[in-house]
């Protein structure tokens, strides 16, 4: 039920008497269970809406109207609470996370709503029949799944969960429904590597392209791991073989199906795919294909300094200007993870090359607090970029780091610590970039960059 807080003047709804304080009951006689139900047959010209009105008399109404337009409702409450994980994955990265820390990292979502409304990867373990239904009916397109292993008694395993195996039924259901899905592999050594891992690429492409991409991305193991099942961590020549492995399943399904984590090419020491592997990036949130995306956004905004600076060689005027300013010097300290701090300061190094004055330094930060193994930036802390400002940061004023660092919609970082606090300790000005190459490129240079 979806109980009406607002209808706006002229719309749909007030057209056939909606008022604030009625309930939906249902669209076309299924239950209105939260928003997605309205945001769906919002979209749809003819069906019929069951309301109970503030007094309390049911009605039904036939409602006839063009695509585009609305119904005009807003409702007191989304019904969007989250659904939670039922699983005990071996490989859970919450499990792994020490005490104390804010109660919302401690939260296992596992909601095919919010997969369909932001991205989020779920396992499909706590569908019921309905939900599985509703699904298809609402055309709730692309899911992104957590399928890890296609063998049902290898999965119910790893996830720790007796429905684990449904993920083959749930594939093919969706699939024949018209539902896009981007799937991952969570790549635990010695569980679904190697000819599992075969049998799940396989068994994922029968299902291409509604099943459009399948990422395989690496464990994350912190050191908070007592009692939990040991798992061996990636070596370089592991990675190569992982690589190899995708590309010779890519040459026989002939896509870009398969898409490693960029990770996979850090330990390994290769360069990532091409941008054009990618496609649309639909994986880049799971850290496929960013590399390859910052790098093309690093280059163009490099040419467009450069074209910049044609402008001004062929302009007198504008040379005389550029010459009154002349002598910009900065130096910048850039903050990164063990694991792309390669890769960030040939980037940088670039940027130098091309604007005469920068001179940077990137500070590969090791991870104390969750231990050396996790070595992405997003998961550094601000008491170890603290530590590692005030360790390098002697003659640099200006520290750059992504927004990934910081919780959503905030100035914390995951241990608690406040933007503030390290900028209060440190002394230096701290720039928060977008996270991508423009933005990075901007922040060197000493521009404006939106936090």
């Amino acid at each position: 039920m979806l109980k009406i807080s607002k209808v706006e003047k002229n719309s749909i709804g007030d057209e056939i008497g909606l008022v604030s304080g009625d309930e939906i009951l249902a669209f076309d006689g299924y239950d209105a269970v939260d928003i997605l139900d309205y945001l769906y047959y919002d979209e749809k010209e003819f069906f019929a809406l069951t309301v109970r009105q503030v007094g309390g008399d049911v009605s039904v109404c036939e409602i006839e109207k063009y695509e585009d337009e609305r119904l005009g409702l807003t409702f007191e409450d989304d019904n969007l609470t989250i659904k939670t994980c039922h699983n005990h994955c071996v490989f859970c990265f919450i499990d792994q996370m020490p005490c104390g820390m804010r109660d919302s990292l401690y939260v296992k979502d596992d909601d095919y709503r919010q997969s369909f409304l932001c991205g989020n990867f779920v396992t499909l373990t706590n569908l019921t029949k309905a939900d599985e239904e509703r699904i298809a009916r609402l055309k709730l397109s692309p899911l992104y799944v957590s399928v890890h292993t296609m063998n049902g008694e290898l999965r119910k395993k790893m996830t720790g969960n007796r429905f684990a195996d449904r993920i083959a039924y749930q594939i093919e259901k969706f699939a024949k429904s018209g539902i896009t899905m981007h799937t991952q592999v969570v790549l635990a050594r010695g569980f679904n590597d190697g000819e599992e891992l075969d049998f799940t690429a396989r068994e994922l492409f029968k299902h291409y392209p509604f099943v459009k991409t399948m990422a395989v991305v690496p464990v994350g193991m912190t050191k908070f791991r007592d009692g939990l099942t040991q798992i061996r961590d990636i070596d370089g020549d592991y990675a190569k073989t992982v690589i190899d492995k995708a590309r010779k399943l890519n040459a026989e399904f002939k896509a870009n199906f398969i898409q490693l984590a960029d990770e996979f090419y850090f330990r390994a020491g290769l360069e990532v795919e091409p941008y054009e592997f990618y496609g649309e990036f639909a994986q880049i949130e799971n850290g496929v294909g960013s590399t390859a995306k910052f790098t093309r956004e690093i280059d163009d905004a490099i040419a467009e300094i450069k074209s910049e600076q044609i402008k001004i060689d062929q302009n007198p005027d504008e040379q005389i200007k550029t010459e009154q300013n002349s002598g910009f010097t900065k130096k910048v300290l850039i903050i990164s993870g063990t694991s792309a701090s390669e890769f960030t300061k040939r980037q940088a190094q670039k940027v130098e090359k091309a604007v005469g004055g920068l001179k940077t330094k990137v500070v590969a930060v090791k991870n104390e607090f969750f231990g050396e193994s996790v070595n992405c930036t997003g998961l550094l802390t601000g008491g170890d970029i603290i530590n590692a400002v005030l360790r390098f940061g002697d003659g640099y004023d200006t520290v750059v780091m992504p927004r990934h660092v910081l919780k959503e919609n905030s100035d914390l970082f995951l241990d608690g610590t406040s933007l503030e606090k390290l900028r209060l300790i440190t002394q230096k000005e701290v720039v928060i970039t977008d996270g991508s190459g423009g933005s990075f490129v901007r922040a060197l240079l000493g521009k404006a960059v939106t936090e």
